[in-house]
């Protein structure tokens, strides 16, 4: 809809029902707390929303789903800028009223939600992601130059300097997507009228909705550039947190000579063999002996013929390993076996099953810290 529409439905009290009507008909059923956050979230909005310089035609999205992904940007406003440039503002709206830092790991913070104090991505990281995911891949975006201007608003918090969540440490992510708290509905009206300054009535919003959606970037194609230590991917939400989760845990196994396993488990298009090329470039950078594990040989091919002519074979070939490689592997000998795909492995190895025990138990044997991808809805033999 547009800006004038959106005020007049939060002052009627209609804009939770509009909301929740077109969420069923598109994601279906929602929590409670879901819909109570729409009705607290929506009024700070309106309130934000309230300035004349804001135009009345500006575009507006709730809840806007991005392409390729089941992620969701809970506010989008569009317009054009004083050089009559198309500009999109992406909003990260949080209930919070409290963070805490999560030292050790990038982007992450501490806080309630889902019932409990759990990991999640520093809201800057997240709306700065979302940025990142509908620049790659709308191709609409990249051609028409529409310019996509992420932040957060934690409309519940007192926001100060000393907070956790202002930590030096997040500082790259918040120049990237600002943050806005209780108090600061001033500034966040700045940062609107500073990309708004004329209305579009939501055509920007429907370029975007209708724009040409990319082929994902290839990551056998984006190999090379990683391992020579370019960032091709930006990891969001869960694969951020299982990523700095995985770093955490094979730092403590090599410092502290200790074993683990990790098991992560997703379904297909969530991104795991991304996150697990992601954690074989981070490791090997670390100076960890570290090695991507799969049972077909298929891939690992692939991202061989890939890297030849751009690192040696011996170095490739060190990289990728097989799933019975390691039937005579002396313990921990390896720091990390990163196994994706793994509810494919055999019991035993060789090519007639013959060798070994137990491909899983010889994996955790042979190394201090291994993962395991796993998708459960995958059924094989």
């Amino acid at each position: 809809g547009i800006k004038s529409g959106f005020i007049e439905d939060v002052n009627l009290n209609k804009i939770t029902d509009k909301i929740y009507k077109k969420y069923k008909n598109f994601f279906g059923r929602t929590s409670e707390s879901q819909i109570r956050s729409w009705q607290n979230s929506m009024q700070y909005m309106r309130g934000v929303l309230d300035d004349k310089k804001i135009p009345n035609n500006a575009g507006v999205a709730i809840e806007f789903n991005i392409p390729t992904t089941s992620k969701r940007i809970d506010f989008i406003l569009s317009g054009r800028d004083n050089n009559k440039r198309d500009s999109v503002i992406i909003i990260e709206l949080k209930q919070w009223d409290f963070c805490e830092l999560v030292d050790g790991k990038d982007g992450i913070v501490s806080t309630f939600v889902g019932g409990g104090i759990r990991e999640v991505t520093h809201p800057s990281y997240q709306a700065m992601s979302y940025a990142n995911l509908i620049r790659d891949f709308n191709e609409t975006v990249q051609l028409d130059e529409i310019g996509l201007y992420p932040c957060a608003f934690l409309h519940n918090y007192e926001l100060k300097k000393d907070n956790p969540i202002f930590n030096k440490m997040y500082q790259s992510y918040i120049k990237e997507a600002p943050l806005f708290g209780m108090k600061d509905f001033d500034k966040l009206r700045k940062f609107i009228k500073r990309y708004i300054v004329e209305g579009d009535n939501g055509e920007i919003l429907y370029k975007i909705e209708n724009g040409k959606i990319k082929p994902s970037k290839k990551l056998q194609d984006s190999l090379v550039k990683m391992l020579q230590g370019n960032k091709e991917f930006t990891m969001i939400d869960e694969q951020k947190i299982i990523y700095e989760e995985a770093i955490a845990m094979a730092m403590n196994c090599m410092i502290n000579n200790e074993k683990n396993v990790l098991i992560v488990e997703g379904g297909p298009g969530t991104g795991k063999s991304v996150l697990a090329i992601n954690l074989l470039v981070e490791l090997t950078r670390r100076n960890m002996t570290t090695f991507y594990v799969t049972k077909n040989a298929a891939p690992r091919a692939v991202f061989r013929d890939k890297l030849k002519g751009s690192f040696k074979m011996s170095y490739i070939n060190n990289l990728f390993q097989g799933s019975g490689a390691f039937t005579e592997a002396e313990s921990n000998e390896i720091n990390c076996l990163i196994v994706d795909e793994a509810h494919r492995l055999n019991a035993k190895s060789g090519m007639f099953q013959n060798l070994g025990e137990n491909q899983i138990k010889e994996i955790i044997n042979a190394s201090n810290f291994s993962i395991f991808f796993i998708d459960e809805d995958q059924k094989v033999t």
